[in-house]
């Protein structure tokens, strides 16, 4: 019995020898988690039960788990590296097979498809709608979409506005208004908008101060009326303009215009509404559009935020929502896993987001090689959501975490378990020793 009970202290030594040195060789290896071995005695028992004088067979591997603890996030300057600082695992699929990993290591192969380094799995995420809205729900394969993005026509300007209340007043009889006339208006404010085809058009509202507390607006597009007619010349036609009323503390009150035409600026409420706009170029004077139209529904520009005070006539920068064609100028991902890509034309478009993946019972996974773990009965299904939301953690982009290793822990274990084996060795040894004894004395 006695030669059984060393050689089981022999395995399990051997194990946690096993054990140990498997954890060192992956010190290095991203997204490791440290493994430990686990032992039981064991007692040997008869039909009626174990005795109270009963000795123990010896031991056995009972099981060897894994630390999930968190490692050390390191900066590699690589974007699609990825750690995860908190609980998750990144989701990856070759060809419907689904594995977890917490090794953040991945590129972009020749379609764009965000793969493991070995290139043979994909990773997994929400897709998005034409908006750039993520839709969450459904695990697919994120790609980096590096088509251009479309231009869009302006449709709203916004800005808040002071006008100088002791500008002098315009006689419009005498001073008709003239944009080549710097006389005959009391200030100019340029605002760059956009077609459907991502054409730039100047927009120019001429501010006119007709009487206490009352300014006029004429808005023009290339120099020239919204629906392409010169304001100069010999077949020019005047614009009309909008009416801005402000009390005596210089609130805006009123913005109307009299007797609008179709194509000229029509006023509603705070909001000033250029329609029927035409971009395009001029032969003999004659407006000529080059294919490009305005937004179906004109540019609404809000006038809400324009005052009346003591003080320079002055805007604050402009925002419209218009933008011309963007090319791609490189990728950013958030805490929350949303891939964005940046355009040249200032704009920023999501184009995916990252899923992580939870387990009720993270022992319960088997690791698959890799740095990586299949979905067990025991670890549970796998529940699949966006970064940083329940317990999942937060991705860290161009970062790896590091493996969990603890070096100095296991380099005083691999000496335990060293001690441990030339122990149970020994008792190998006495028992022969004590064999040969009574061989002898027979």
């Amino acid at each position: 019995m006695s030669f059984n009970i060393g050689l089981s202290g022999l395995y399990a030594a051997n194990k946690q020898l096993d054990v140990t040195g498997n954890n060192i060789a992956n010190v290095a290896t991203t997204g490791f988690k440290a493994s430990r071995a686990e032992f039981a005695d064991v007692y040997s028992a008869s039909k009626l039960g174990v005795g109270s004088k009963t000795i123990g067979s010896g031991v056995n591997l009972a099981n060897v788990s894994q630390s999930f603890s968190q490692g050390a996030i390191n900066n590699t300057g690589n974007l699609l590296d990825m750690g995860i600082q908190g609980s998750g695992f990144f989701v990856l699929s070759d060809n419907g097979a689904l594995s977890y990993t917490r090794a953040g290591t991945f590129k972009a192969d020749k379609d764009g498809y965000v793969t493991s380094s070995d290139g043979t799995q994909r990773l997994q995420g929400y897709g998005v709608d034409a908006n750039g809205k993520v839709i969450n729900g459904v695990l697919t394969d994120l790609r980096i979409d590096t088509s251009n993005l479309a231009p869009k026509a302006s449709s709203t300007v916004e800005s808040t506005i002071n006008l100088n209340s002791t500008s002098e007043v315009i006689d419009q009889t005498v001073n008709a208004f003239d944009p080549n006339e710097t006389a005959s208006y009391s200030k100019k404010f340029s605002t760059t908008i956009y077609d459907t085809q991502g054409n730039a058009h100047p927009m120019d509202q001429y501010m006119v101060k007709t009487g206490s507390n009352t300014w006029e607006t004429y808005t023009l597009i290339d120099g020239r009326n919204p629906d392409g007619t010169a304001v100069t010349g010999a077949n020019a036609v005047a614009p009309v303009p909008s009416t801005m009323v402000f009390d005596s503390a210089g609130a805006l009150t009123s913005v109307t215009t009299p007797n609008p035409v179709a194509g000229q600026p029509d006023i509603v409420s705070s909001t000033l509404t250029v329609s029927n706009w035409m971009p395009g170029a001029t032969v003999n004077g004659n407006w000529v559009s080059n294919g490009a139209a305005a937004n179906g529904d004109g540019i609404a520009i809000n006038m809400a935020k324009t005052t009346q005070y003591n003080t320079d006539s002055s805007r604050n920068p402009p925002t419209q929502d218009g933008y011309a064609t963007g090319q791609i100028n490189n990728l950013s991902i958030d805490g929350s896993g949303v891939l964005f890509a940046n355009f040249s034309n200032s704009q920023s478009r999501a184009i995916g987001q990252i899923s992580l993946a939870s387990f009720t019972n993270e022992q319960g996974l088997q690791p698959a090689g890799g740095t990586a773990w299949k979905e067990t009965y025991a670890s549970g299904q796998a529940g699949y959501d966006a970064p940083k939301v329940g317990t999942l953690g937060s991705v860290v982009s161009s970062s790896l975490e590091d493996s969990n290793v603890n070096l100095t822990s296991e380099l005083v274990d691999l000496i335990k378990a060293q001690s441990n084996y030339q122990a149970n060795a020994k008792t190998i040894s006495t028992q022969s020793t004590i064999m040969q004894t009574i061989i002898q004395m027979t």
